[in-house]
């Protein structure tokens, strides 16, 4: 019988194969919690996440601070990725304390080392069983030469004199192994600036701080991403730089591929392990798909999404339903119709919320899910939403890529969400807003020819409520593919092709392009007409439209002559309560109040406003847009408590249903600040429209028609506090960009040289200013008629300039013209109407004419000409 002669035991010494990372960055306190944990008898800990983000380095760091801190222990390292190595690992284990009968032939190492380890007469014990991924090595029986074995996990005792950490992937693992929840500590992507010191560390104090933080925020603040990047820029120094690297880690999907593909290696590393970032979570891929292949599936469609707030119930089969969809959208000047053709599908607009759907969905899916998460490469909150790393996602599109697989996993996504994403139609917003993000991922995806009209479906659904919601660029990107993509899969005149182009004409005309809205918007009426008649409502909602068009050009009769048309077919075709016909109503309204025709304007505002409280609800956009423009006529009309009601109201709704920054909103709190500032308010009235000048920017650029609105009337609120060099300084800049962006004629235009002479004036520059308002007196009586509001406004200040002047007789001329149309046209009683009488009266006082002077101040405010 063969034996071995006992040799004597070593003392206490360290089998930690690397040494300590001079580099090594702490980590908040996860070697406390280590620490803690491990003084505890028989402890179990388990370091659980993701490949790369640093749980093995952390084990190694501790394992030095142990061995330094209790020289005693023993401290066993063993690389515990398969079967073979952990054998390996124990075989180390029975050599370094010379276990008697380790080198026998049919020494069963496992046991000895098991027994060895339970006698505590052998001292303090601490083991690492790095990269302990997969299960079936801990819990699945193993052969051995001759006899069964049993599974690896029953020979890690529970000694009181031992503890165990375990570095995993796989979280169903770590808590196998360590016993229960509390015992896990999962170590996650570094904190900003401990990726900013291991840089630092790496590469020294960068030069750029900026530079820096973004580039460790692109790497998601993976530990080995973060070293592998400066390994890269190491080696090619100085040709390579932090700039550089960043620069060409954005420039392609290609490049970045193969930056994080670079393996300069890594002393700490177990020698199988790649220090290239995409390798090593290919591997956790390729485990994945070969014991549970739809689990693989499922993380390669999320791949696509955006990394965040992707909804279960996408992920779930889908359940494609096709609805007729509406068509009919709003715009605060009034309200705009616009056709959707027949060919875009409602989708699943309720979502998960079907309670049929749990029966017709695969019970894998739930235990797919699990598998991910086990392995870290997703997460899930409470509402049912997942969400994974950016480079996680990179990573599995280019393991697709690589097998051939990328093309028909996007494809499944864009059929996917095209599936689930609705119509931007005002009851579809909640569901709209959840998924949105993923609609703009799916614009940068170029999908397969035969899967272009669901594309094209996708974006015009997505950028028709990028629309309704005020974002008219991203909008305008969505729209613009979705038309070029019908145009070229279904040709010009098809229904989906058309409604393509009125929505594109839409989002122009709200981006203030009028021109080419206008353009397009001719072209559809008369395909329209062609096609389905002169009376037919898609017909009608494209004359609508470019009726809108010339309103916002100032072709007032052009505009109500069609709108005219529009209104009074829709009612005998569609029925006077019927959505479309209130929107025309709502137009032609709207058209009457910038032609100074307000009692018939507020005639019809009134009717609109309670028919879609009845039809569609007080707080429903549509509704509030009524509300916002019969207002405005109460404003025209010197009615300003009624206004100041209305506006307030519609202000809080919209805030609370659109954001404080849609433009609706902002539109409405331009309109109560205008309020005020008609109150002499200037205060309350200058607050409000600092922050929506400021917003505007952002929202819709500088040079935009609503921004300039905004500092025109910002600029007014500095000239009424006496401001005058910073209402001037605005009222030019405005003046300017108009002149350039609608012409020199326009009625905006116009006011705007007309607030600059007003500026002059209250500076005492008379001529500068009568040169202006001459301009303005001369160009609004051929643009707008000569008892247009806005004419009557240009006469009297041109008056005013004429009595700072002395010019007596010039001064009570006009204002005689504008007393006597102002009664015609605004009623005697009008607030403007009294001014132009008190301007006229304080002409007469100047020529000593006391009593027609003091006869007409009876009737109206004591203002002094301005």
């Amino acid at each position: 019988m063969l034996s071995e002669r006992p040799e004597t035991p070593p003392k206490p010494f360290t089998t930690i194969p690397f040494s300590r990372d001079r580099d090594f960055v702490n980590r908040g306190d996860i070697l406390e919690q280590i620490d803690r944990r491990c003084s505890e008898p028989a402890a179990r800990v388990a370091l659980v996440g993701l490949g790369g983000v640093g749980k093995s380095q952390l084990a190694i760091e501790y394992a030095h601070r142990l061995a330094t801190r209790q020289p005693d222990a023993w401290v066993f390292w063993v690389h515990a990725g398969t079967y073979a190595r952990v054998e390996e690992g124990f075989r180390t284990i029975a050599d370094a304390v010379k276990l008697t009968g380790r080198n026998l032939p049919k020494a069963d190492i496992l046991q000895l080392v098991y027994s060895w380890l339970s006698n505590e007469r052998n001292g303090r014990w601490i083991m690492i069983l790095d990269s302990a991924d997969d299960r079936d090595v801990f819990y699945n029986a193993t052969n051995g030469d001759e006899r069964d074995r049993r599974p690896f996990a029953t020979y890690l005792p529970q000694s009181q004199n031992g503890s165990i950490i375990v570095t995993t992937r796989n979280k169903d693992l770590a808590f196998r192994l360590s016993g229960c929840r509390q015992n896990m500590i999962e170590v996650g992507p570094m904190a900003q600036t401990d990726a900013l010191t291991l840089l630092e560390k790496k590469l020294g104090s960068p030069a750029d701080l900026d530079v820096a933080a973004d580039l460790v925020r692109a790497l998601d603040l993976v530990p080995l991403a973060i070293s592998q990047a400066a390994a890269y820029i190491q080696a090619r120094a100085p040709r390579s730089s932090l700039e550089k690297y960043l620069t060409e880690f954005r420039k392609s999907e290609h490049r970045k591929s193969s930056l994080l593909q670079y393996d300069a290696g890594d002393l700490r590393r177990d020698g199988g392990a790649s220090n290239a970032v995409l390798t090593t979570w290919q591997i956790s891929f390729d485990y994945i798909r070969s014991k549970r292949r739809s689990a693989a599936d499922l993380l390669s469609l999320m791949s696509f999404f955006d990394r965040q707030g992707i909804p279960g119930w996408v992920l779930k089969p889908p359940r494609v339903t096709k609805q007729e969809v509406p068509g009919r959208c709003l715009d605060e000047a009034g309200d705009t119709d616009f056709d959707n053709g027949s060919s875009a599908s409602d989708g699943a607009a309720d979502g998960a919320a079907d309670d049929g759907s749990a029966d017709t969905i695969d019970d894998g899916f739930e235990d797919d899910v699990a598998m991910l998460r086990d392995y870290c490469l997703i997460a899930t909150n409470e509402m049912d939403e997942f969400e994974m790393h950016g480079l996680v996602q990179f990573s599995t599109r280019k393991w697709l890529e690589q097998s051939g697989q990328q093309e028909t996993f996007k494809q499944k996504f864009i059929e996917r969400i095209a599936a689930s994403f609705p119509t931007g139609d005002y009851k579809n917003w909640a569901t709209c807003r959840n998924l949105f993000a993923h609609v703009q991922v799916a614009l940068g995806y170029r999908p397969s020819e035969n899967r272009e009209e669901i594309w094209a479906t996708l974006l015009y659904n997505g950028g028709w409520f990028a629309w309704s919601q005020g974002r008219y660029e991203v909008a305008q990107q969505m729209v613009g593919k979705a038309r070029r993509a019908r145009d070229k899969r279904l040709g010009k005149e098809d229904a989906a092709t058309l409604a393509s182009m009125s929505l594109f004409a839409l989002v122009l005309l709200d981006r203030g392009q009028w021109e080419e809205a206008e353009k397009l918007f001719v072209q559809v009426v008369e395909t329209w007409k062609t096609k389905l008649g002169a009376d037919h409502p898609d017909t009608l909602t494209s004359m609508a439209n470019l009726a809108s068009t010339y309103r916002n050009q100032g072709r007032w009769e052009e505009a109500e002559k069609l709108e005219v048309q529009v209104m009074e077919t829709s009612k005998t075709k569609l029925g006077a309560d019927h959505p479309s016909t209130l929107t025309s109503m709502a137009n032609l309204a709207s058209t009457y109040s910038n032609q100074g025709r307000w009692e018939e304007a507020e005639k019809l505002f009134v009717q609109v406003v309670e028919t879609r409280k009845t039809k569609l609800g007080a707080d429903h956009p549509d509704t509030l847009t009524s509300m916002a423009n019969l207002a405005s006529t109460f404003c025209n009309q010197g009615r300003w408590e009624e206004a100041e009601k209305l506006l307030v109201q519609v202000m809080e709704t919209r805030k609370t249903k659109l954001g404080a920054d849609h433009p609706s909103t902002l539109t409405s709190m331009a309109n109560l600040a205008s309020t005020f500032w008609n109150q002499g308010r200037w205060e309350e009235a200058e607050k409000l429209f600092v922050q929506v000048v400021e917003t505007w920017k952002t929202k819709l650029g500088a040079d935009h028609p609503d921004t300039l609105t905004s500092m025109a009337n910002l600029a007014s609120t500095y000239s009424n506090q006496g401001r005058w060099e910073e209402a001037e300084k605005l009222e030019v800049q405005v003046m300017e960009t108009r002149k350039t962006k609608l012409g020199a004629d326009h009625p905006d235009t116009l006011t705007s040289i007309a607030n600059l002479a007003s500026t002059y004036r209250n500076q005492g520059r008379w001529e500068e200013a009568e040169k202006l308002e001459v301009q303005v007196v001369e160009t609004s009586k051929t643009k707008l008629g000569a008892d247009h509001p806005s004419t009557l406004t240009s006469i009297a200040n041109l008056a005013s300039t004429f009595w700072n002047q002395g010019r007596w007789e010039e001064a009570e001329k006009l204002f005689m013209q504008v007393v006597e149309t102002s009664k015609t046209k605004l009623g005697a009683d009008h607030p403007d109407t009294l001014t132009s009488m008190a301007n006229l009266a304080f002409t007469w006082k100047s020529q000593g004419r006391h009593s027609g002077a003091l006869a007409l101040m009876s009737h109206g405010p004591t203002t002094q000409c301005p």
